[in-house]
């Protein structure tokens, strides 16, 4: 049985507000990221549900002071077992009446679940968290080491059938408006055909420079064209100037302008390596996480 129960009023935000309120007494400071754009034709505001006020408790927890926890899990009904690893934030263990967002992170091809660790995410999320600049919210790295073997095409599959597991064995808040799922490069081809055709799932897509699988290109349009205006995810790509998918990246980006929907179209320096990508991680966890906070 899972501990603790959900929560609709969204009060997964006490802590983030708690957090805020500990971080302001702080003197010390954290950097954003310094890159620059180069090419923006479109961008998306997301819409908010209004948060009820809360205020914070005169002594913070201890908890607030301490990074989340990453551990490992499997889905051991499907074949293979679909393995993850899970980071939970900072006071999730400590507070069991509270329900957080979730994230999806997909790893690129040859790789396995620790990449995006590995690039800086999970350090990233727990300074971001910990200083109050973005809320708490739940990590899912899926492993597709499967890639180039039988049971790769069906990872697809697979991630669906975690999603209800993840609900059901951790505090997450269940709606799409709080489920995110992002990738880099074979995971960006992942996140886009899985996000597309599952919008009632996911509220939010990352696209870090996405590879469009060869049987995915002549469906994409169609997708898009299929998604109501009210179950939109907001949509983020990215893209190096050097790396060889940048035609790919910028037909995306004018099928999904040409649709009239909504995103946020990025060229940064860089081509398709793991230095370009853990250089905008921080800034991928920033956009993730300000779908998700509270508002003032």
């Amino acid at each position: 049985m899972r501990a603790g129960h959900k929560h609709p009023s969204h009060s997964f935000f006490i802590i983030s507000i708690l957090i805020t309120a500990l971080s302001a007494c702080q003197s010390e400071g954290y950097p954003t990221s310094n890159s620059v754009p180069t090419f923006i034709p479109s961008t998306s505001t997301p819409t908010q549900t209004p948060l009820p006020t809360l205020t914070p408790t005169p002594t913070p927890l201890e908890c607030l002071s301490r990074p989340g926890k990453l551990k490992q899990d499997s889905l051991a009904t499907t074949v293979p077992a679909q393995e993850f690893l899970i980071y939970l934030p900072p006071c999730y263990q400590e507070i069991d009446s509270i329900s957080y967002p979730v994230l999806y992170l997909l790893h690129g091809q040859t790789y396995t679940d620790d990449q995006w660790v590995r690039i800086g995410a999970v350090d990233h999320a727990d300074r971001l968290i910990l200083s109050g600049e973005i809320p708490p919210f739940i990590i899912i790295f899926p492993d597709d080491r499967y890639w180039n073997l039988p049971p790769g095409p069906g990872f697809g599959d697979r991630l669906l059938d975690l999603v209800p597991y993840v609900d059901k064995n951790y505090r997450t808040l269940e709606d799409s408006e709080h489920r995110a799922i992002g990738g880099l490069s074979r995971g960006g081809g992942w996140a886009i055909r899985l996000g597309l055709t599952h919008p009632n799932l996911f509220g939010a897509l990352g696209l870090h420079s996405p590879v469009v699988f060869n049987d995915d290109g002549g469906f994409i349009e169609s997708w898009v064209s299929r998604i109501p205006v009210s179950s939109m995810p907001r949509l983020w790509l990215d893209i190096g100037d050097r790396d060889k998918e940048l035609g790919s990246a910028r037909l995306m980006d004018r099928i999904l302008s040409d649709n009239d929907f909504p995103h946020e179209f990025y060229v940064y320096l860089g081509d398709h390596t793991e230095a370009y990508w853990s250089l905008h991680v921080e800034e991928y966890l920033r956009w993730y996480g300000a779908g998700w906070q509270p508002n003032p």
